[in-house]
């Protein structure tokens, strides 16, 4: 089992995303992420959803999407795919030497710090979601008090 991106083109209307999650809810497939957002064209939004499961269970869940009268176009998002997430990690700094390492951090994983406190910094991450869960893990030891994350989006390459 592993973690599949699944891109779909939708119609832009009230009630999609019920149906849609309705549907892996039916089945019992869970949505690990889920982003929406409109398109260039007119009357289209894009979901970019995540499931965990074998190539049996995506392959069971890409025709069953395509049977929606709503959806457009569904494509599952291979490995050569732009792949990124979007993190905001409130962390505990009490200290100088805190902060100075946090700072440290910062530039090797390029976070943009977006707010200071005397008692916590929050930075912000973009990257994989590989590269997010790494840093998360690099600064669990300070203390997180706050994470949001916004779930997959992805685009494919070329043409």
């Amino acid at each position: 089992m592993h973690k599949h991106v699944i891109s779909m083109l939708v119609e832009d209307q009230p009630g999609v995303l019920t149906r849609i999650a309705g549907m892996f809810a039916r089945r019992n497939y869970n949505i690990d992420t889920i982003t929406v957002g409109k398109t260039a064209t007119k009357g289209i939004s894009k979901m970019v959803i995540t499931v965990i499961g074998d190539d049996a269970i995506i392959e069971q869940v890409e025709k069953q999407l395509n049977k929606l009268i709503d959806t457009v176009k569904v494509n599952e998002m291979d490995k050569g795919s732009v792949i990124r997430e979007l993190c905001l990690i409130k962390v505990a700094a009490k200290d100088k030497k805190s902060k100075d390492e946090l700072f440290n951090y910062s530039k090797v994983y390029k976070v943009k710090m977006v707010n200071i406190t005397p008692g916590s910094i929050t930075m912000e991450i973009i990257g994989t979601p590989e590269k997010i869960d790494s840093f998360i893990e690099m600064v669990k030891g300070y203390g997180i008090q706050d994470i949001s994350r916004t779930g997959v989006t992805a685009i494919s390459r070329g043409k």
